[in-house]
């Protein structure tokens, strides 16, 4: 009887851990899809900026080497802004920025290419507007004129 009893209390408090967790709201990070989801969408993000007749100014005269750092940067930003495991190591963006003289429209331009590079991996309208505030909470620290 003992044991029943015991049995029955390791299975009700596993069944408590595991409702707690059921009940728990996935982080945007999880809703996105995790690291490689990210990662995917910061590669074709970068890849539409770095082709745009707009900004592809930013993005010349980078070493090899740069442009992977940068990619990283954002992937690791991305997944902190998100909720995600990650640690971002890179400077604040308004010291990153400074002196690119990144405008309105330079932000805009690139905002229109976000909202594109989502679409193509169909994120739902919530976690899209979720991740444009994300990212939208920067824009005072990038835009410069």
């Amino acid at each position: 009887m003992k044991r029943i009893l015991t049995l029955v209390c390791v299975s009700l408090f596993a069944f408590s851990l595991f409702a707690a967790e059921a009940a728990k709201p996935k982080s945007l990070y999880e809703r996105l899809g995790g690291y490689d989801a990210l990662a995917a969408v910061t590669d074709d993000f970068i890849g539409r900026l770095a082709t745009d007749k707009q900004l592809a100014r930013f993005f010349t005269g980078h070493s090899t080497d740069s442009l992977k750092k940068i990619r990283q940067h954002v992937v690791d930003q991305l997944c902190v802004a998100t909720g995600g495991p990650c640690i971002y190591t890179g400077r604040d963006m308004k010291t990153s920025h400074a002196g690119m003289g990144i405008t309105e429209a330079d932000w805009n331009q690139a905002a229109g290419l976000l909202v594109q590079t989502l679409d193509k991996f169909k994120v739902p309208a919530a976690e899209k507007g979720e991740v444009l505030a994300a990212v939208s909470a920067l824009k005072k620290d990038i835009v410069e004129k």
